[in-house]
């Protein structure tokens, strides 16, 4: 969720002067987001920043910097790990959830309970195909269910089914598990022998608990949750509850204890909706997370509730040309310099939004020439834009600063230019959880 990101959004809610939820916070900074070995980051070594308060190497996740992308052995000794925020709070005996629109075992979520040198180990399968004994190798899906810190988590909520069952196991929804060792992790969640379970796997489910739930386990897809407009044009809103809807019903869980909670809540499909350079599908994306805050923020009291926002990482996504104001953020850009023609030298028309590079199977890449505006359709939420560099895979990460935000206890500490591992540690000051300094 970068910058241009926030802006986009706002002329897409409906003109320049609009403010998102968070935006209406009093407090705000920027997050530096790079990590021990790589100036732009991937969301395993961001999320690890800002869940544990210790930067690491690309591609890792929850271990320190001694711990190499990819190394079979490196993370199983456990003094290379590093605990979160969530853990902090367990420890002290709040309660903890993750709410996520991706999978529940993805980097942003998985840094809360997860220690691995791979983000990609979300299953068995993936740990054995990456050349390692996934008896050796536990796969994030089984450290969410066994290991100490996600197993005490009373409410997880996001997509991610497939990786928590074998390929014998038929999916809610017609597909089947992606793992090879003949276990059925959401069996084992529901049967661990803890009160007032309930696994939910659709949004009327969710939207109808029993009042005495107390740990809540929802996957709502076998992978990744649909994009927001993707599922309305699809009609699968009973399938697929909204980010509000599952920070609403995590909220009503959590709120349960009253030595209070620690809430992780993303919209990871803004992420997504960029790599594959649909702006359109991002920032229905970014106004989702929008509607989540703002329910969080309404249904907590700013005096004992801190609530911080903040982003992984950029992405490439610019706002370029003088679009006149008003102009439709996802049109072409009307207006040239002094005036002229907003034309290219090459006598095309070019969009507001584009990308600095792309994926080449995108239809809007041709290998001779820039795709004009005027001959192509960027109306649909799916339509690629434009981007300069082609990749053979998707679009990259960007390397700038990300927006803080924050509203609640201790929200003044959230301003200037921050390190990205800084945040965990002021917010475990602002609760009195951890092992560092405290109020």
């Amino acid at each position: 969720m970068s910058i241009p990101t926030l802006f986009a959004t706002r002329v897409a809610l409906g003109g320049e002067e609009q403010q998102l939820s968070f935006e209406k916070f009093p407090f705000s900074g920027l997050a530096k987001t790079y990590c021990v070995d790589s100036q732009v980051a991937d969301s395993a070594c961001t999320g690890t920043a800002y869940s544990c308060g210790v930067k690491a190497n690309f591609f890792t996740l929850g271990v320190n910097a001694q711990v190499p992308a990819g190394d079979c052995n490196a993370a199983n000794d456990p003094a290379t790990h590093v605990q979160s925020l969530a853990r902090w709070a367990l420890d002290a005996g709040k309660s903890a959830g993750i709410v996520t629109t991706t999978t529940v075992t993805h980097a942003s979520p998985g840094a809360n309970y997860a220690h691995v040198a791979d983000r990609m180990w979300e299953n068995d399968f993936v740990v054995r195909q990456s050349g390692c004994d996934p008896n050796v190798v536990k796969d994030i899906a089984r450290q969410l269910v066994e290991d100490s810190t996600g197993s005490r988590f009373s409410v997880i909520l996001g997509g991610g089914r497939g990786h928590f069952r074998d390929v014998k196991y038929a999916d809610e929804e017609n597909g089947f598990g992606y793992r090879n060792d003949s276990r059925n992790l959401i069996s084992e969640w529901l049967n661990d022998g803890k009160r007032n379970k309930k696994y939910v796997w659709n949004r009327n489910d969710l939207l109808n608990l029993p009042t005495n739930t107390e740990h809540l386990l929802g996957l709502f897809e076998n992978g990744d949750m649909q994009f927001y407009l993707e599922s309305q044009e699809k009609g699968t809103q009973n399938t697929e509850p909204t980010l509000a809807e599952m920070t609403r019903a995590a909220i009503n869980v959590l709120k349960k204890n009253n030595k209070g909670f620690f809430l992780f809540v993303e919209g990871g499909r803004i992420d997504h909706g960029h790599h594959y350079t649909i702006p359109r599908a991002a920032i229905g994306e970014a106004i989702e997370l929008h509607k989540a805050v703002q329910t969080a923020r309404e249904m907590l009291s700013e005096d004992d509730s801190l609530i911080v926002v903040s982003s992984d990482h950029s992405h490439t996504m610019s706002v370029s040309g003088y679009p006149t104001r008003g102009n439709d953020i996802f049109g072409k850009v009307d207006r040239g310099l002094f005036g002229r023609e907003a034309m290219g030298s090459d006598e095309k028309a070019y969009m507001t939004l584009s990308y600095a590079n792309g994926p080449s199977i995108s239809t809007q890449y041709r290998a001779t020439s820039r795709v004009d505006p005027n001959t192509s359709d960027f109306s649909h939420w799916m339509s690629f834009y434009p981007f300069y560099v082609p990749l053979a895979d998707v679009e990259t990460h960007a390397g700038d600063d990300v927006g803080v935000f924050a509203s609640g206890p201790f929200a003044h500490l959230f301003s200037g230019t921050m390190e990205q591992s800084h945040l965990p540690h002021l917010m475990a000051y602002a609760a009195n959880i951890g092992k560092g300094p405290k109020h």
